[in-house]
C-alpha cells in the first residue's frame, strides 16, 4: 500500500506528455541480451494481442519495452492523451493520418498509431493499468524524445492543437512544453522541482520533449541517460552496436548508436560545460 509520499506515488502523464517508449525487433531474445547488458534492465513478459511484448524494468520499475515485429527495427515514442478516440478523430483535420487503431491493449490501455503531416510516426496512449515509464532521467532510463522535422513551424500547427505543445524561444532552441506540467510534477512525484530549477527560465519545468529542424525524414528519436557516455558507448559496441556519431553540448556528452538489429538511440551523459553549477 502506498504511504502517500511522492516517492511512493506512481508517475502519471497528463495529456500531451510523452509517456513511454518501446522498440520492435525481429529477434526479441537478442534485443533483450543487448539492452540488458547495456542498461542493466531486467525483463517481464507481457503478451499482447499483437504478439510477444517484454517490459523492461530498472530496480523493479517499468522503463521501456521490447516487442516482436518484422521490418526495420526502430524506437517508438508514445504520447499520453485523455481520450484516444477523440484525439484520433482530430488527427485528419490537422493534416495527419491515423495508421492503426484506436485499439485496446488488454488492461494496459488503448493505443492509436499516428503519422504527422511531415511523416513522423508516433503513438497516442490512453493509459489503463500501464501509466507510462516509472523511472526516467537517470542512468539506464529514458531521458527524452526529440521530433526531428524539416519544418518545425508547420509541425507545431499539428502538435499544438492535438497535444498542447508550445515552443518558446526563452526556453532554448527546440524545447517543447506542455502548460502546467511542472505543477503536475510538483503535486505528484517531484515536489522540489521548482526549487531545484530556480536557475531556469519560467516554464522550464513544463518541458516535455524536443523539436529540432532536420533535413532528413521527419522522425522521433529517443535518448537514454547514462552515467558515462564513453563507457556506455564502448559496452554497446562490444555487444554488437555501431557508433554513429558523438558530440559534446553545453550540457551533455552524447553518442548516437545503432543497436545490433538496426534501431538507433542516443546515449546521453549529463555533463555541464562552462555553465553555472546546477543546484542539487
Amino acid at each position: 500500500m502506498s504511504d502517500g509520499s511522492p516517492a511512493a506515488r506512481p508517475r502519471t502523464y497528463p495529456h500531451g506528455v510523452p509517456c513511454w517508449v518501446d522498440t520492435a525487433q525481429p529477434d526479441v531474445d537478442a534485443a533483450l541480451a543487448f539492452y540488458g547488458a547495456l542498461f542493466g534492465w531486467s525483463f517481464e513478459e507481457r503478451p499482447t494481442p499483437g504478439g510477444r511484448y517484454v517490459v523492461a524494468q530498472l530496480g523493479g520499475q517499468e522503463v521501456a519495452a521490447i516487442g516482436a515485429a518484422d521490418g526495420t527495427p526502430t524506437w517508438t515514442t508514445y504520447v499520453a492523451v485523455d481520450d484516444v478516440h477523440a484525439s484520433a478523430r482530430g488527427v485528419p483535420d490537422l493534416g495527419g493520418a491515423v495508421l492503426d487503431g484506436p485499439t485496446e491493449v488488454g488492461d494496459a490501455g488503448e493505443v492509436a498509431v499516428v503519422r504527422d503531416p511531415q511523416g513522423a510516426t508516433f503513438r497516442l496512449w490512453q493509459a489503463g493499468e500501464r501509466l507510462g515509464a516509472q523511472r526516467v532521467n537517470e542512468p539506464g532510463a529514458w531521458n527524452f524524445s526529440i521530433l526531428r522535422t524539416p519544418d518545425p513551424e508547420h509541425a507545431l500547427h499539428f502538435y499544438g492543437p492535438l497535444l498542447g505543445w508550445e515552443v518558446e524561444p526563452d526556453l532554448g532552441a527546440g524545447m517543447v512544453r506542455v502548460d502546467a506540467y511542472g505543477e503536475h510534477l510538483a503535486r505528484t512525484v517531484d515536489p522540489d522541482i521548482h526549487e531545484r530549477q530556480s536557475f531556469a527560465p519560467p516554464g522550464f519545468a513544463d518541458v516535455v520533449a524536443g523539436m529540432e529542424k532536420d533535413g532528413g525524414p521527419a522522425r522521433f528519436t529517443v535518448t537514454f541517460a547514462v552515467a558515462d557516455r564513453d563507457d556506455a558507448a564502448a559496452r554497446a559496441e562490444s555487444a554488437g552496436a555501431a557508433i554513429v556519431s558523438t558530440v559534446e553540448t553545453e550540457w551533455t556528452r552524447e553518442a548516437v548508436v545503432r543497436d545490433p538489429q538496426g534501431a538507433e538511440l542516443t546515449l546521453s551523459e549529463f555533463a555541464p560545460q562552462g555553465v553555472p553549477e546546477v543546484p542539487d
